[in-house]
């Protein structure tokens, strides 16, 4: 008789469903069909210096405490996936919606995000928060972990905006409820 504990095959379960996230943000609907995702997978250790930075920034910056208390809250994930876009006008028209007349307006304000990148990324943020949760997964989207990434270049230098979604499987969800 084989028995397995759930305990033992925890970790794998939880890093088959980041990679299935990440499948499901990827292939989330794009304005224009054009993708300027990066989406990556952290492990225990990785995720332990996104939780280091979190806890320099309140030290070093004006950050809210709960950027602390966020950096404490991710080492209980067994993974973590990242998710960030870049800024790149998707040349529509009439659109309007970053608040300049056209893309070209726009363009002149690099650091300025197309509606379409900061919509892409949310729906693909759903989408794979949607597969953690068909498949019983805790997860919680935070900003704040984002803000770290971006900080220490995980993502690359021309992702603007990025979020983290830490992943646990545990009797409650450890991103919830908090002091």
């Amino acid at each position: 008789m084989n028995i397995v504990s759930e305990e033992k095959i925890r970790n794998e379960l939880v890093r088959r469903i980041a990679e299935q996230m990440l499948t499901a943000a990827r292939t989330a609907p794009k304005g224009k069909g054009t993708d300027n995702l990066v989406l990556l997978m952290l492990d225990k250790k990785e995720i332990k210096k996104v939780s280091e930075k979190l806890l320099e920034m309140v030290k070093r910056e004006e950050v809210p405490q709960f950027f602390g208390r966020d950096g404490e809250n991710i080492l209980k994930a067994e993974w973590m996936i990242l998710l960030g876009t870049k800024i790149k006008a998707m040349g529509v028209s009439p659109c309007r919606m970053c608040g300049y007349e056209n893309c070209d307006e726009k363009n002149r304000h690099p650091e300025q995000p197309c509606a379409f990148n900061t919509g892409d990324l949310g729906i693909a943020i759903g989408s794979a928060v949607s597969m953690a949760m068909d498949n019983r997964i805790d997860n919680r989207v935070m900003y704040t972990v984002g803000q770290a990434a971006m900080e220490m270049g995980i993502l690359g230098n021309e992702v603007k905006i990025a979020y983290g979604i830490p992943l646990s499987v545990s009797g409650k969800n450890p991103f919830f409820d908090r002091k």
